[in-house]
C-alpha cells in the first residue's frame, strides 16, 4: 500500500541546510591524510606533470608545504622518498641520513605537532624498480623483509609517528612490529596495505616517485584486482601480525572491497584515492567536461561512505578549503 501522499521524502531535500542536516555521510578534513614526495635530486620544488598541482619538493621546501597542510587542519602527511642514487638493495632507504631520515627531521622542527606517517617500500630506492631483492629475476619475499623492517625502525629512529608498509612481502607486519617493540618503540602504531591490488591506477604516481619497474610487473606480490575474498584474508593477516590501521588500495574501484573489509573487521580502515583517480579528475575538469570540485567531493563522499574512517588523498588541501566554503 503506498504512504504517497503522507510521505513525501523530497521534505528533507527542500533546501541546503536540511539536506547537510540529514545527510548520513559527512566529510571532514579531520580523515584525510596528504601525501608528499620528496626528492634529493632537485634543488627546487618541482612539478609532477601527470598530476597537476603535486610536486616534488627538496628536504627544505617539504617543510613549509608540511606547515601549509597542518594550518589547513589536515591532521597527517604520508612522505615518499626518491634518493640520489640507488642500487640493487635500496640502500637509501634505511640509511640514516636518507632522504625521508633529512626530511623526517626538518618537518618536526617546523610543525612538531603534525603526524608523520612514512611510506615502507624498497620500490623507490632500487635500480631495478621492484618493491623486494631480485634473485634470478625474481622478487624474493624473506629475504626482502630484513631490509624493509630496517627502512622502518630508521624511519621510527628519525621521529617518524607511524610507518606504513606497502610493500605487499608476506609476513612483513609482523617483523616490523617485532623490531619496532625490540627496540623500544611499543607505541609506534603501523598502517598496513593490507588489499594492495596491481592496479593499472598507479601510472602518474611511478612518475611522482620514479618508482617504474625495470622489467616484468608486480603481480606476483600486489593483489589481482578480480579477487575481493583474497582482500579479507590479507587484512585477517595483517591484524594478526600487529597492524593498528588497515588499508585498500586503490579506492574509487574498489569500494565493494572497502564496504567488505569494514564489514569484516573492527580496526580503523585507511582508503587510498591513487594518482590516477586524481589525475582523471583534474584532466577531465581541464577539458571543461566536469566541475572539478564536485565531482571530487562526490567521489571523497563515495570512499568514506563505503566504509573508510581515514581517506589518503592528492585532494587534501584542496579540500580543506572546499570544506571551508561551505
Amino acid at each position: 500500500m503506498s504512504t504517497f501522499p503522507v510521505m513525501r521524502l523530497r521534505r528533507l531535500r527542500t533546501n541546503q541546510m536540511l539536506r547537510d542536516l540529514v545527510s548520513e555521510t559527512k566529510l571532514s578534513i579531520d580523515s584525510f591524510i596528504y601525501p608528499l614526495f620528496i626528492s634529493e635530486e632537485i634543488t627546487s620544488p618541482k612539478e609532477i606533470s601527470a598530476m597537476p598541482g603535486i610536486k616534488q619538493w627538496t628536504i627544505q621546501s617539504v617543510a613549509k608545504e608540511a606547515e601549509r597542510a597542518y594550518k589547513l587542519g589536515i591532521p597527517a602527511v604520508l612522505l615518499f622518498g626518491i634518493p640520489n642514487k640507488k642500487d640493487s638493495v635500496g640502500s637509501e632507504a634505511y640509511n640514516k641520513n636518507g632522504v625521508i631520515q633529512k626530511a623526517i627531521k626538518k618537518i618536526k622542527e617546523k610543525t612538531p605537532e603534525l603526524l608523520i606517517i612514512t611510506d615502507v617500500c624498497l620500490c623507490e630506492y632500487t635500480d631495478h624498480g621492484h618493491c623486494g631483492i631480485i634473485q634470478n629475476n625474481t622478487i624474493q619475499n624473506d629475504p626482502s623483509l630484513a631490509l624493509l623492517s630496517q627502512m622502518a625502525i630508521s624511519h621510527v629512529q628519525a621521529g617518524a609517528d607511524m610507518v606504513a608498509p606497502s610493500d605487499m612481502m608476506d609476513g612483513r607486519v609482523g617483523i616490523i612490529r617485532k623490531l619496532l617493540d625490540e627496540h623500544g618503540f611499543i607505541e609506534t602504531p603501523i598502517m598496513a596495505y593490507s588489499s594492495k591490488y596491481a592496479s593499472s591506477f598507479y601510472g602518474p604516481f611511478r612518475e611522482a616517485a620514479q618508482s617504474t619497474p625495470q622489467f616484468g610487473d608486480r603481480k606476483t606480490y600486489q593483489m589481482d584486482p578480480r579477487n575481493v575474498r583474497e582482500a579479507i584474508r590479507e587484512t585477517k593477516l595483517d591484524i594478526k601480525e600487529g597492524a593498528d590501521i588497515i588499508m585498500v588500495k586503490p579506492a574509487m574501484a574498489y569500494m565493494d572491497v572497502i564496504r567488505r573489509v569494514k564489514e569484516t573487521f573492527d580496526l580503523p580502515l585507511a582508503a587510498y584515492n591513487v594518482s590516477g583517480e586524481y589525475s582523471m579528475i583534474k584532466a577531465a575538469a581541464k577539458n571543461g567536461w566536469i566541475d572539478e570540485k564536485k565531482v571530487a567531493m562526490e567521489v571523497l563522499t563515495g570512499i568514506k561512505r563505503a566504509g573508510a574512517d581515514i581517506i589518503i588523498s592528492y585532494f587534501a588541501p584542496q579540500v580543506a578549503l572546499w570544506l571551508e566554503e561551505k
